[in-house]
Protein backbone atom coordinates (compact mmCIF):
# COMPACT_ATOMS: atom_id res chain seq x y z
CA UNK A 1 0.00 0.00 0.00
CA UNK A 2 1.10 3.54 -0.65
CA UNK A 3 0.31 6.98 0.59
CA UNK A 4 -1.15 9.77 -1.53
CA UNK A 5 -0.34 13.41 -0.76
CA UNK A 6 -1.86 16.64 -2.09
CA UNK A 7 -1.38 20.14 -0.64
CA UNK A 8 0.06 18.68 2.54
CA UNK A 9 -2.77 16.18 3.11
CA UNK A 10 -1.81 12.51 3.29
CA UNK A 11 -4.21 9.58 2.87
CA UNK A 12 -2.65 6.29 3.93
CA UNK A 13 -3.66 3.26 1.86
CA UNK A 14 -1.98 0.82 4.24
CA UNK A 15 -5.20 0.75 6.26
CA UNK A 16 -7.28 -0.56 3.37
CA UNK A 17 -8.79 -3.98 4.08
CA UNK A 18 -8.11 -3.83 7.82
CA UNK A 19 -11.19 -4.72 9.89
CA UNK A 20 -12.18 -2.77 12.97
CA UNK A 21 -12.59 -4.75 16.19
CA UNK A 22 -15.84 -6.69 16.23
CA UNK A 23 -18.59 -5.06 18.25
CA UNK A 24 -21.77 -6.60 19.68
CA UNK A 25 -25.24 -5.09 19.61
CA UNK A 26 -28.37 -6.37 21.34
CA UNK A 27 -31.56 -5.40 19.51
CA UNK A 28 -34.55 -4.52 21.68
CA UNK A 29 -38.12 -3.78 20.70
CA UNK A 30 -37.85 -0.46 22.55
CA UNK A 31 -34.84 0.65 20.48
CA UNK A 32 -36.57 -0.33 17.23
CA UNK A 33 -39.77 1.49 18.19
CA UNK A 34 -37.80 4.59 19.21
CA UNK A 35 -36.08 4.66 15.82
CA UNK A 36 -39.35 4.18 13.95
CA UNK A 37 -40.97 7.03 15.89
CA UNK A 38 -37.92 9.27 15.29
CA UNK A 39 -38.28 8.79 11.52
CA UNK A 40 -42.11 9.16 11.38
CA UNK A 41 -42.32 5.58 10.10
CA UNK A 42 -45.97 4.52 9.61
CA UNK A 43 -45.39 0.75 9.27
CA UNK A 44 -47.00 -1.13 12.17
CA UNK A 45 -44.30 -3.80 12.52
CA UNK A 46 -41.70 -1.03 12.87
CA UNK A 47 -43.73 1.11 15.28
CA UNK A 48 -44.39 -1.90 17.54
CA UNK A 49 -40.69 -2.79 17.70
CA UNK A 50 -41.11 -6.21 16.09
CA UNK A 51 -39.10 -5.59 12.90
CA UNK A 52 -36.49 -2.85 12.48
CA UNK A 53 -36.90 -0.20 9.77
CA UNK A 54 -34.32 -0.77 6.99
CA UNK A 55 -32.08 2.21 7.81
CA UNK A 56 -31.94 1.11 11.48
CA UNK A 57 -29.25 -1.25 10.12
CA UNK A 58 -26.76 1.62 10.40
CA UNK A 59 -27.25 1.92 14.17
CA UNK A 60 -25.22 -1.17 15.21
CA UNK A 61 -22.33 -0.24 12.88
CA UNK A 62 -22.34 3.51 13.45
CA UNK A 63 -19.41 3.62 15.88
CA UNK A 64 -17.29 1.46 13.55
CA UNK A 65 -17.70 3.57 10.40
CA UNK A 66 -15.77 6.74 11.28
CA UNK A 67 -12.74 4.92 12.76
CA UNK A 68 -12.55 2.80 9.60
CA UNK A 69 -12.60 5.91 7.38
CA UNK A 70 -10.07 7.71 9.58
CA UNK A 71 -7.64 4.81 9.38
CA UNK A 72 -7.08 6.04 5.80
CA UNK A 73 -7.88 9.76 5.98
CA UNK A 74 -5.99 11.97 8.50
CA UNK A 75 -7.82 12.24 11.81
CA UNK A 76 -7.58 16.04 11.67
CA UNK A 77 -10.00 15.97 8.72
CA UNK A 78 -12.84 14.69 10.90
CA UNK A 79 -14.66 18.04 10.84
CA UNK A 80 -14.53 18.01 7.01
CA UNK A 81 -16.22 14.60 6.84
CA UNK A 82 -19.76 14.41 5.50
CA UNK A 83 -21.82 11.39 4.53
CA UNK A 84 -21.62 11.19 0.74
CA UNK A 85 -23.39 7.94 -0.11
CA UNK A 86 -24.98 4.96 1.65
CA UNK A 87 -25.77 1.56 0.17
CA UNK A 88 -27.48 -1.29 2.05
CA UNK A 89 -27.73 -4.90 0.86
CA UNK A 90 -30.23 -6.77 3.03
CA UNK A 91 -30.15 -10.53 3.58
CA UNK A 92 -32.96 -10.39 6.12
CA UNK A 93 -34.54 -7.76 8.38
CA UNK A 94 -33.23 -7.04 11.87
CA UNK A 95 -35.70 -8.23 14.52
CA UNK A 96 -36.19 -7.62 18.22
CA UNK A 97 -34.09 -10.09 20.20
CA UNK A 98 -31.30 -10.32 17.62
CA UNK A 99 -27.76 -10.47 18.96
CA UNK A 100 -25.61 -8.90 16.28
CA UNK A 101 -21.88 -8.83 15.58
CA UNK A 102 -20.60 -5.97 13.42
CA UNK A 103 -17.30 -4.88 11.92
CA UNK A 104 -16.12 -2.49 9.20
CA UNK A 105 -13.11 -1.89 6.97
CA UNK A 106 -12.02 0.80 4.50
CA UNK A 107 -11.81 -0.63 0.98
CA UNK A 108 -10.75 2.30 -1.19
CA UNK A 109 -10.21 6.02 -1.56
CA UNK A 110 -9.95 8.53 -4.39
CA UNK A 111 -9.32 12.26 -4.57
CA UNK A 112 -10.68 15.15 -6.63
CA UNK A 113 -10.03 18.90 -6.32
CA UNK A 114 -13.43 19.52 -4.69
CA UNK A 115 -13.09 16.65 -2.23
CA UNK A 116 -11.96 13.10 -1.56
CA UNK A 117 -13.87 9.95 -0.71
CA UNK A 118 -13.13 6.94 1.46
CA UNK A 119 -15.39 3.91 1.01
CA UNK A 120 -16.08 1.81 4.10
CA UNK A 121 -17.61 -1.65 3.90
CA UNK A 122 -19.41 -3.07 6.93
CA UNK A 123 -21.07 -6.37 7.66
CA UNK A 124 -23.61 -7.38 10.28
CA UNK A 125 -24.02 -11.03 11.32
CA UNK A 126 -26.38 -12.76 13.70
CA UNK A 127 -25.53 -15.08 16.61
CA UNK A 128 -25.24 -18.01 14.20
CA UNK A 129 -22.73 -16.12 12.06
CA UNK A 130 -25.15 -15.61 9.17
CA UNK A 131 -25.07 -12.33 7.26
CA UNK A 132 -27.94 -10.01 8.13
CA UNK A 133 -26.85 -7.07 5.97
CA UNK A 134 -23.88 -5.52 4.17
CA UNK A 135 -23.24 -1.80 3.83
CA UNK A 136 -21.06 0.58 1.83
CA UNK A 137 -20.64 4.04 3.33
CA UNK A 138 -18.86 6.70 1.28
CA UNK A 139 -17.27 9.37 3.46
CA UNK A 140 -16.68 12.65 1.62
CA UNK A 141 -13.96 15.05 2.82
CA UNK A 142 -14.75 18.53 1.51
CA UNK A 143 -12.11 20.56 -0.38
CA UNK A 144 -9.39 17.95 0.12
CA UNK A 145 -7.61 16.24 -2.79
CA UNK A 146 -6.13 12.84 -1.88
CA UNK A 147 -4.77 12.23 -5.37
CA UNK A 148 -5.51 9.21 -7.59
CA UNK A 149 -6.24 6.87 -4.68
CA UNK A 150 -6.37 3.07 -4.65
CA UNK A 151 -8.57 0.14 -3.74
CA UNK A 152 -12.25 -0.44 -4.53
CA UNK A 153 -15.18 1.89 -4.91
CA UNK A 154 -18.76 1.29 -3.80
CA UNK A 155 -21.21 -0.48 -6.15
CA UNK A 156 -22.89 1.76 -8.73
CA UNK A 157 -26.46 2.98 -8.32
CA UNK A 158 -26.68 5.95 -10.68
CA UNK A 159 -29.99 7.29 -11.87
CA UNK A 160 -30.23 7.90 -15.62
CA UNK A 161 -32.02 10.41 -17.82
CA UNK A 162 -34.06 7.51 -19.17
CA UNK A 163 -35.22 6.72 -15.62
CA UNK A 164 -36.35 10.32 -15.09
CA UNK A 165 -38.07 10.44 -18.47
CA UNK A 166 -40.37 7.53 -17.62
CA UNK A 167 -43.70 7.86 -15.82
CA UNK A 168 -43.24 7.78 -12.01
CA UNK A 169 -44.72 4.74 -10.28
CA UNK A 170 -45.07 6.60 -6.98
CA UNK A 171 -44.59 10.05 -5.46
CA UNK A 172 -44.62 10.48 -1.66
CA UNK A 173 -44.53 13.78 0.24
CA UNK A 174 -43.61 13.87 3.93
CA UNK A 175 -42.86 16.57 6.49
CA UNK A 176 -39.62 16.91 8.47
CA UNK A 177 -40.72 18.02 11.93
CA UNK A 178 -39.14 20.97 13.71
CA UNK A 179 -37.85 18.63 16.45
CA UNK A 180 -36.88 15.78 14.07
CA UNK A 181 -33.13 15.98 14.66
CA UNK A 182 -33.56 16.08 18.44
CA UNK A 183 -35.57 12.86 18.29
CA UNK A 184 -33.36 11.16 15.70
CA UNK A 185 -30.06 11.85 17.44
CA UNK A 186 -30.66 9.68 20.55
CA UNK A 187 -32.58 7.04 18.59
CA UNK A 188 -29.70 6.59 16.14
CA UNK A 189 -26.75 7.28 18.43
CA UNK A 190 -25.54 10.13 16.19
CA UNK A 191 -24.49 13.11 18.35
CA UNK A 192 -23.04 15.33 15.58
CA UNK A 193 -23.64 18.97 16.68
CA UNK A 194 -24.57 20.27 13.20
CA UNK A 195 -27.89 18.49 13.75
CA UNK A 196 -28.45 19.88 17.26
CA UNK A 197 -26.73 23.24 17.64
CA UNK A 198 -27.71 26.08 15.33
CA UNK A 199 -24.58 28.14 16.03
CA UNK A 200 -22.22 25.25 15.33
CA UNK A 201 -24.12 24.43 12.14
CA UNK A 202 -23.73 28.03 10.93
CA UNK A 203 -20.01 27.99 11.82
CA UNK A 204 -19.74 24.96 9.55
CA UNK A 205 -21.16 27.01 6.68
CA UNK A 206 -24.68 25.61 6.89
CA UNK A 207 -27.88 27.66 7.01
CA UNK A 208 -28.61 26.23 10.45
CA UNK A 209 -29.41 22.84 11.94
CA UNK A 210 -29.79 20.24 9.19
CA UNK A 211 -31.62 16.94 9.24
CA UNK A 212 -29.48 13.81 9.50
CA UNK A 213 -28.96 12.41 6.02
CA UNK A 214 -29.78 8.92 7.25
CA UNK A 215 -32.99 10.22 8.79
CA UNK A 216 -34.02 11.59 5.40
CA UNK A 217 -33.00 8.24 3.87
CA UNK A 218 -35.22 6.47 6.41
CA UNK A 219 -38.16 8.55 5.17
CA UNK A 220 -37.45 7.32 1.62
CA UNK A 221 -37.30 3.71 2.83
CA UNK A 222 -40.77 3.70 4.30
CA UNK A 223 -42.07 5.62 1.30
CA UNK A 224 -40.79 2.82 -0.96
CA UNK A 225 -42.02 0.01 1.30
CA UNK A 226 -45.51 1.40 1.70
CA UNK A 227 -45.95 2.22 -1.99
CA UNK A 228 -44.16 -0.72 -3.60
CA UNK A 229 -44.02 -3.65 -1.15
CA UNK A 230 -47.22 -3.44 0.91
CA UNK A 231 -45.09 -2.49 3.92
CA UNK A 232 -43.28 -5.88 3.90
CA UNK A 233 -39.73 -5.15 5.08
CA UNK A 234 -38.62 -8.74 4.37
CA UNK A 235 -38.98 -8.11 0.63
CA UNK A 236 -36.46 -5.24 0.59
CA UNK A 237 -33.16 -6.35 -0.96
CA UNK A 238 -31.22 -3.12 -1.55
CA UNK A 239 -31.47 0.57 -0.70
CA UNK A 240 -28.85 3.04 -1.92
CA UNK A 241 -28.60 6.84 -2.13
CA UNK A 242 -26.27 9.76 -2.73
CA UNK A 243 -26.76 12.77 -0.45
CA UNK A 244 -26.82 15.91 -2.60
CA UNK A 245 -28.16 18.80 -0.45
CA UNK A 246 -29.08 19.18 3.23
CA UNK A 247 -32.70 19.04 4.36
CA UNK A 248 -33.82 21.50 7.03
CA UNK A 249 -36.26 20.84 9.87
CA UNK A 250 -39.71 22.13 8.96
CA UNK A 251 -39.35 21.36 5.25
CA UNK A 252 -41.50 19.03 3.17
CA UNK A 253 -39.73 16.39 1.11
CA UNK A 254 -41.08 14.63 -1.98
CA UNK A 255 -39.68 11.29 -3.13
CA UNK A 256 -40.33 10.28 -6.75
CA UNK A 257 -39.77 6.67 -7.82
CA UNK A 258 -39.40 5.26 -11.33
CA UNK A 259 -39.23 1.60 -12.41
CA UNK A 260 -35.78 0.66 -13.76
CA UNK A 261 -33.89 -2.39 -15.00
CA UNK A 262 -33.27 -5.27 -12.59
CA UNK A 263 -32.28 -8.93 -12.37
CA UNK A 264 -35.01 -11.59 -12.72
CA UNK A 265 -37.17 -11.92 -9.61
CA UNK A 266 -36.36 -8.40 -8.44
CA UNK A 267 -38.30 -5.18 -9.00
CA UNK A 268 -35.95 -2.18 -9.06
CA UNK A 269 -36.73 1.51 -8.81
CA UNK A 270 -34.66 4.65 -9.24
CA UNK A 271 -35.60 7.63 -7.09
CA UNK A 272 -34.85 11.20 -6.09
CA UNK A 273 -35.99 13.26 -3.12
CA UNK A 274 -36.63 16.99 -3.38
CA UNK A 275 -36.79 19.62 -0.63
CA UNK A 276 -37.54 23.33 -1.17
CA UNK A 277 -37.09 23.01 -4.93
CA UNK A 278 -33.68 21.31 -4.72
CA UNK A 279 -32.67 17.67 -5.07
CA UNK A 280 -31.60 16.51 -1.60
CA UNK A 281 -31.16 12.80 -2.37
CA UNK A 282 -30.20 11.54 -5.81
CA UNK A 283 -28.98 8.33 -7.43
CA UNK A 284 -31.47 6.46 -5.28
CA UNK A 285 -32.02 2.77 -5.95
CA UNK A 286 -34.39 0.40 -4.22
CA UNK A 287 -34.67 -3.31 -5.05
CA UNK A 288 -37.61 -5.37 -3.87
CA UNK A 289 -37.90 -9.15 -4.14
CA UNK A 290 -40.96 -10.02 -6.15
CA UNK A 291 -43.53 -12.20 -4.43
CA UNK A 292 -43.67 -15.87 -5.46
Amino acid sequence: MTTSESAGVVFDGSGLGEWTDEERFSVTAERIAEYAAATNDPIDAHRSGEIAPPVFAVVPVFTSMAPAALSVAPVELLMKLVHGEQDFLFHRPIRAGDELAVRAKPIGYVGKPNGSTVVVYAETRDAAGELVNEQWMTAFFRKVDAGPGEGEQAPEHRITDADRASEPVAKVTAHIDSDQTFRYSPASGDPMPIHLDDEIARMAGLPGIINHGLCTMAFTSWAALTELADGDTARLRRLAVRFAKPVLPGQDITTTLWRTAAAPGVAAYAFETEAAGQIAITDGRVEINEEN
